[in-house]
């Protein structure tokens, strides 16, 4: 080893002694920061992440090491000195291993001097270490084999031009082999083949942050087969005559031949090892998640998982294609004999494809191509079935990737994040097969069904029939419970009244009753509980018997885990088109829909009867506008049932339509609901200066004509809500990394009337934030500077979601029910037009309804301000500013449903996104400054390791001149 230290000291020592090391590396540098700010361009990008920096690195190693290799044997060839060096008391492998060793570390001082570039993204952003340090050790891997390459190259010439030609065609090949100019050309098998050829496959793959044994060895193998080259190369020139030992000459060969072909030849048996890998990236993005390996062990049949791919695809979805085998074949070792995972491509099989077509809906997508010479269409599948029992769900292509637009022609495609989309699907079959089959079969504890129901004979029409098949239901299900079903029906008017007064403390049920007119109370309450919580069972509107068996049920699903759950969703109607053509603008909330399809049963209400659906086991009210009595009341005794209330909602409504941003004051209806309960929805939005870029509409007078333009813009309106804005102790916001939460109202919280609750504060804005009354939401940047809009006094930290828990008290108790009240205005008014109306229709159950006073604690209600970050319109706009999916609102509304739900299984999933960790938003000011401080630190860094190489210079000076005894100490 010191021989080697010695060889690799002089060459370093020769290299940093001439201008040509400076030059290189400063080259590289260069050329580094110029890609990774203008090419890439950083900073227009906003992803917190240094992929830019290595994404070109192969190309840029490939002349690196073919320059600072080119002279290493092909100069001592030219200037005769190689046969000094071959013929040193030193062995050719230790020869070949310094100058190896050497050129290795210029590369790592040149990689090592770019470590600036990482450090200022950390500072502007949530980096993820883990990629980092895997592109790093990729570039020294990388560079190991092509220093090999250019020492072999260098070795068989005496012209270091040649040897710099040669040394670049031969890494270029290499990288070329597994490029998608090359793998697109022969579908999945045969691309697949060159991708585990290629060295720029193998680099990408660990630049995600997952450390295979695989990629490593067949860097130190291809390193090692040139190496081995390299001194048998070397080795030959030592032999004057090749005839004069013939055998110690074909020994040297075979023994050369032997190792190359045992070095390659391990690639083909590692390729077998899948599980010798590591996962450097934050929360192991690219290994499967506990909460995956929860839900495969509740598989009870077999799963099935097909991934239909088509071998001829768009040359951008080819390479996803290994990484989805890759992690199916994972799931299937996971779930062992429970999963069954297919690769097929329909379009080899008719019946496969007519199957996919017919029983599943899956159909080839038309992507549009171009080659240097033709565009063409190609009709491919990129798609993925999961099928559990009678319950399946497929995802398409949009389901399954992410783009982040560079530019027009430039387009970054990457899987999205698969495990989360399989998850999430498994999740939604597994739950929706086991939601139609044995109702008790996940049950943890055994449930009781207590019903306070009065006599018979003193029940109104139709309710005795009803209490008659209350006990034929309750007796079918406890027959069919194995033991884990009990009920009791108790009649609360009976006795001295301690039930009736029980049931009102515990459960706050007073007396129903049919009409103002005949206010004879009675009792028909159910209440399900296992010992821990308990569920007041709504009455069904229809007081028939399957309305009623489908309430208990839907009840008894929401004791147990593992079942699909259903969300009631109260949002705004499309707009009517107002150019009058008829039909309407379109569903502004249709993002908001399709997410919550994807993993709940999803049930559109408009509250208007003044209940919530029966089998709701979460109200999301979004953009509430005007709300009656009756809807108020669907909201409160939702939540007095022990349910979970989410509310989005803003003091203002917003118009985009027109292009121009228009605001008006709307009253949501809800405004004395929530102050009842500690809460305040002020009639102001907040603006905060650490706000997120949009594209906005922004008016110019331009020689007295006034023009409209979109300008991307620093827009206070929208709260850019990180870091200690986001309730760290919280599920819902723990792992959601930052939201932009747009023309958001303050909520304003009483501590008085929450003393009692658990108040957990979600979103809060910056403590330079301030809020404003006004309608006008266009920036006027001549008269109020960079931010185009006035600061007000106000200022300090807001409030904008929030999250309380605990027992509340209605708003509506001690009062009668809305319900009955309007349906007694109603029978007086029809009662004055005919006198037929006196007796209402057979057909028509009566309304029967009272008020539930409180809720037990298991009541949530969350609040947020606003309700336009939901809309479609707004994730567009932030589409449109990041040139990605922008889904963290979404987020946001599914991590409360799944905390509410107590299903957290996806809660460690979600969120993490390609392309969610957002740059922390800063002005063109500090954009230059970052930029220029770059440049000067890589400036900083060469003169660093020139001061280095004179400092040791000047040592070894000193000790030669002690040496002969001319000086020095």
């Amino acid at each position: 080893m010191a021989e080697i230290t010695r060889v690799a000291r002089r060459e370093l020592a020769a290299f940093f002694g001439s201008p040509v090391a400076y030059i290189f590396i400063g080259t590289f540098l260069a050329v580094s920061l110029f890609v990774f700010f203008w090419v890439d361009a950083f900073f227009a990008r906003n992803i917190a992440d240094a992929r830019p920096l290595f994404e070109w690195m192969p190309i840029l190693l490939i002349f690196l090491c073919a320059a600072l290799t080119m002279r290493m044997w092909s100069e001592e060839r030219r200037a005769g000195t190689l046969e000094n060096l071959l013929t040193l008391p030193v062995a050719t492998p230790r020869l070949v291993l310094g100058k190896f060793l050497a050129a290795l570390g210029l590369v790592a001082v040149a990689l090592a001097l770019t470590l600036p570039l990482p450090i200022t993204v950390s500072l502007l952003g949530p980096l993820d270490w883990g990629p980092v340090v895997g592109a790093y050790l990729a570039a020294l891997l990388l560079a190991s084999a092509y220093v090999a390459i250019g020492l072999f190259v260098s070795a068989r010439t005496d012209n270091p031009i040649v040897a710099l030609i040669g040394a670049t065609l031969v890494s270029a090949a290499f990288y070329v082999i597994g490029s998608p100019a090359l793998t697109s050309l022969v579908g999945h098998g045969g691309g697949e083949l060159l991708r585990l050829l290629g060295s720029g496959a193998r680099f990408e793959s660990i630049t995600r942050g997952v450390i295979d044994v695989r990629d490593l060895y067949y860097y130190l193998s291809l390193t090692g087969v040139f190496l081995a080259l390299t001194i048998h190369g070397l080795e030959r020139l030592r032999w004057a005559e090749p005839e004069a030992n013939p055998r110690h000459h074909r020994r040297w060969t075979l023994v050369t031949g032997l190792a190359v072909a045992n070095l390659i030849a391990a690639n083909l048996w590692i390729q077998g090892v899948t599980g010798a890998r590591a996962d450097l990236t934050e929360g192991r993005l690219y290994s499967l998640s506990e909460a995956t390996r929860t839900y495969l062990s509740q598989l009870q049949e077999p799963l099935l998982i097909r991934g239909y791919f088509s071998a001829q695809t768009h040359p951008l979805l080819a390479p996803l294609v290994p990484q989805l085998r890759d992690l199916l074949e994972e799931y299937q070792i996971a779930g062992g004999d429970r999963v069954r995972v297919e690769i097929v491509d329909p379009q080899q099989s008719p019946e496969l494809e007519r199957e996919a077509g017919e029983q599943y809906g899956i159909r080839p997508v038309a992507f549009q191509t171009a080659t240097k010479y033709q565009a063409a269409v190609v009709n491919s599948y990129f798609d993925i079935l999961i099928k559990y029992g009678d319950q399946y769900e497929t995802l398409s292509f949009r389901d399954l990737i992410d783009v982040k637009v560079r530019s027009e022609t430039d387009l970054d495609v990457r899987l999205r994040h698969p495990e989360y989309d399989l998850t999430r699907t498994i999740r939604k079959v597994l739950q929706g097969y086991q939601g139609g089959g044995d109702l008790f079969a996940n049950l943890s504890k055994p449930l009781t069904l207590k019903a306070f129901v009065s006599a018979s004979d003193t029940l109104p029409e139709p309710l005795p029939g009803l209490r008659t098949d209350l006990e034929s239901i309750l007796g079918e299900l406890r027959s069919k419970s194995n033991g884990r079903f009990s009920f009791e029906i108790q009649d609360p008017a009976a006795g001295d009244g301690a039930l009736a007064k029980k049931i009102r403390e515990q459960y706050g049920f007073e007396p129903l009753v049919v009409s103002l007119l005949d206010p004879t109370p009675f009792y028909f309450y159910l209440v399900l509980e296992d010992g821990a919580r308990s569920i007041p069972v709504p009455l069904p509107e229809s007081l028939d018997r399957s309305g009623l068996n489908r309430s208990i049920e839907s009840a008894i699903k929401r004791f147990a885990p593992g079942v699909l759950r259903t969300v009631a969703l109260f949002a705004p109607a499309p707009k009517p088109n107002p150019f009058g053509m008829g039909g309407s603008t379109g569903d502004d909330y249709s993002l908001l829909r399709q997410t919550l399809q994807d993993s709940f049963n999803l049930r559109e209400t408009d509250l208007t009867s003044g209940q919530a659906p029966e089998d709701a086991d979460l109200l999301l009210v979004v953009g509430p506008e005007s709300l009656d009595e009756k809807q108020r009341f669907a909201i409160d005794q939702f939540l007095m049932q022990g349910g979970t209330v989410i509310l989005a909602a803003s003091s203002f409504d917003l118009d985009l339509a027109g292009g121009a941003i228009g605001a008006r004051k709307i009253d949501t209806g809800l405004g004395d609901w929530l102050a009842h309960h500690g809460l305040k929805l002020e009639s102001s939005l907040v603006l905060d200066p650490r706000n997120t870029p949009f594209p906005i509409p922004v008016q110019r007078n331009l020689g007295g004509f006034t023009v409209q333009e979109i300008r991307t813009l620093d827009y206070p309106y929208f709260p850019d809500i990180r870091g200690e804005g986001l309730a760290e102790d919280s599920p819902i916001t723990a792992g959601l990394g930052q939201i932009t939460l747009n023309w958001s109202s303050p909520i304003t919280l009483d501590a008085t009337k929450n003393a009692g609750r658990r108040v957990t504060r979600l979103l809060q804005s910056s403590d330079a934030a301030w809020s404003s009354d006004s309608e006008n939401m266009q920036p006027d940047f001549e008269a109020h500077g960079a931010l185009g809009f006035p600061r007000g006094e106000d200022r300090g930290r807001k409030l904008l979601a929030v999250a309380v828990e605990g027992r509340f008290d209605s708003p509506f108790a001690g009062q009668p029910s809305p319900l009955l009240a309007r349906d007694e205005v109603e029978s007086e008014a029809d009662s004055k037009e005919d006198e037929d109306a006196q007796h209402p229709d057979a057909s028509k159950p009566p309304v029967i309804s009272s008020v539930i006073d409180s809720s037990p604690e298991s009541a949530r209600l969350i609040l947020i301000g606003s309700s336009s970050f939901l809309s479609d319109t707004a994730i567009r706009l932030a589409n449109e500013a990041t040139q990605s999916r922008y889904l963290k609102p979404l987020e946001l509304v599914q991590n409360a449903v799944d905390w509410s739900l107590e299903d957290r299984g996806l809660l460690s999933l979600r969120g993490h996104g390609q392309f969610g960790r957002l740059l922390d938003p800063i002005g063109r000011e500090a954009r230059v400054f970052w930029e220029t401080l770059n440049y000067l630190l890589a400036l900083g860094g060469l003169a660093l390791v020139y001061a280095l190489h004179r400092r040791a210079r000047a040592r070894r000076a000193r000790y030669h001149a002690a040496i002969l005894g001319q000086g020095g100490q």
